[in-house]
């Protein structure tokens, strides 16, 4: 039987490999060309088309202001198929400032994939073009690739070469597999903390890691944070680009990025803190939010640089729009249904500015929706025709069930899937005619355990499915509800864990027998470096939503 293995071969001690990711990164993410790839054929590499249909012999000549440093944001790989994986880097020296100090010009770029970090079996490799109007990124869809298989990969320039990333493919879409090792992390406020638990993320022993929203945050620098920012609000491409510039010249960020692919979906901070469809956060002052065009344009602009900055497996945006929600194969073990909950929803309910309240009569409209018409009968179409033995949405808000006020009604926050009954329910019932159905969500920086169930508002009715709660990297929990968490979920039946003092991420290990959930919590983000625990453990077992202590 075909199984999910873990690494082997030539690859170093994990710890080793961060190391010298992190070096690299900060030693300017570039080197000289070198003699590790000099026989995998220059000239067949010439002719070979690239993914966007060009022959490396038509691509532009390098420009003559080409930077000595290009590769300051580190390489990434995502969304791998069983024969294919999205590489990714952006050419970029100056990350920040405007145009990242490249020409305004293409740049030829070649890549290669090999099974082996030093280069010497290199099994596909071809070129493209590194588009200004793209800020000068790259996206390869790498393809003829072995399935279940571990490989490196690397770009080039000229005469310098990219760092090292490893990736893998995923199984046969009919192999039966013994194990899948995933994380899930979410939330990542550089302002907040240090990125501690990326350095022990990229330590982990793991096929696939998940991103669940706010890879970056929009606000405005704040003299008092931990890291204060450098770039302004973005509230255009070229200020979306100067945040991801700044986020992703992180090192920590760069090595679990380079180590693992990784599937990604935004949430809300990559464009505006609680925005819904075409609609932006009410103002905390009162005030009126901006003309509905003003922000279609700055959502845009959000959407491009997100695209422009992740290793993601889907069409460039197009008219302001872009088609996030996806899924992903893991051979018959499991089916990953990666969600868009902010595009396509209705506006939060009862006009409030903030996103906490009790439910008005409008909530429980059967029109209001959370994934829009086509994304919801693209779920339902898709777990209808699933056979894998876990089905797995992967998205952003809390699902199960969460009254703010022990034994009230009261209390809700409007902005998680408690404000868009309806939508629940039909997701619900789509959720109980496949296996095992499994929930990953970010969000709310805080580490929790819950149950969804038959009726989304009743926590007493039938289980339908875990849900999985992860806390954020760095950014905080409000501090007015730390001491009350514990009350809030030892009051609701449908809530087994809550945890909102701790940063971290969580380790998933599925079998075709169960689920084990490690819930690992770094020392600190307040300072550079941080301890590892892990601090709580959680397993599921195959046929019973009901999650127990592990």
């Amino acid at each position: 039987m075909q199984g999910v293995t873990p690494p082997t071969g030539p690859l170093m001690d994990r710890r080793a490999f961060l190391a010298g990711v992190v070096a690299i990164a900060v030693a300017a993410g570039c080197s000289g060309g070198d003699d590790s790839g000099d026989d995998s054929g220059d000239d067949e590499a010439g002719s070979e088309e690239s993914p966007n249909g060009q022959a490396a012999a038509d691509l532009p000549p390098l420009p003559d202001d080409l930077p000595a440093s290009l590769f300051e944001l580190g390489v990434a790989s995502g969304d791998p198929l069983s024969d294919s994986v999205i590489l990714w880097t952006r050419l970029v020296a100056e990350p920040l400032t405007d145009g990242g100090g490249m020409p305004a010009e293409p740049v030829p770029v070649t890549w290669e994939v090999a099974t082996d970090e030093d280069f010497e079996d290199v099994v596909a490799e071809g070129a493209t073009r590194a588009e200004p109007a793209l800020a000068h990124s790259v996206h390869v869809d790498a393809g003829d690739l072995e399935p279940d298989t571990q490989y490196w990969y690397r770009f080039t320039v000229g005469d310098l070469t990219s760092p090292v990333g490893r990736t893998r493919t995923a199984p046969a879409g009919d192999a039966a597999v013994d194990r899948l090792r995933f994380a899930f992390a979410s939330c990542q406020d550089q302002q907040e903390g240090h990125w501690t638990a990326h350095e022990h993320l990229a330590a982990e022993d793991l096929d696939l890691v998940f991103f669940l929203g706010d890879y970056i945050y929009e606000d405005d620098p704040r003299t008092d944070a931990v890291r204060p920012g450098r770039t302004p609000e973005p509230v255009d491409l070229a200020g979306y680009r100067l945040r991801y510039g700044e986020y992703r010249s992180d090192p920590r960020l760069q090595a679990a990025h380079a180590r693992f692919p990784w599937v990604c979906t935004p949430d809300d901070h990559e464009v505006d803190n609680n925005y819904a469809g075409l609609n932006e956060e009410l103002p905390e002052d009162g005030g009126s939010a901006s003309d509905t065009e003003v922000f279609r344009q700055r959502r845009a602009a959000a959407y491009q640089a997100y695209y422009e900055h992740l290793p993601l497996r889907i069409d460039p945006p197009s008219g302001g729009d872009a088609r996030i929600y996806r899924d992903l194969a893991w051979g018959s073990l499991a089916r990953f249904y990666v969600l868009d909950t902010r595009q396509y929803r209705t506006d939060q309910g009862c006009a409030r500015p903030s996103d906490l309240g009790a439910p008005c009569a409008e909530v429980a409209d059967p029109a209001r929706t959370m994934l829009g018409d086509e994304q919801e009968a693209w779920l339902g179409d898709s777990l209808e025709r699933s056979d894998a033995t876990w089905n797995v949405l992967a998205q952003q808000v809390v699902m199960t069930r969460l009254a703010l006020i022990p034994g009230t009604d009261d209390l809700f926050n409007l902005d998680q899937w408690d404000g868009y009954p309806a939508s629940r329910q039909r997701v619900i019932d789509r959720l109980r005619g496949v296996s095992n159905p499994i929930v990953i969500t970010g969000d709310i920086h805080l580490s929790g355990l819950g149950v969804v169930t038959q009726d989304g508002t009743d926590p007493t009715t039938e289980p339908v499915a875990t849900e999985l709660v992860g806390t954020s990297i760095s950014s905080s929990f409000p501090a007015a509800f730390v001491d009350a968490i514990g009350a809030i979920a030892s009051a609701s039946p449908a809530v087994h864990y809550a945890e909102a003092r701790h940063r971290g991420y969580v380790v998933v290990e599925l079998t075709p027998d169960g689920l084990r959930a490690d819930y690992r919590y770094v020392s600190t983000t307040a300072e550079p470096q941080a301890e590892l625990s892990t601090g709580a453990s959680w397993r599921v077992v195959a046929g019973n939503p009901v999650p127990e202590p592990a």
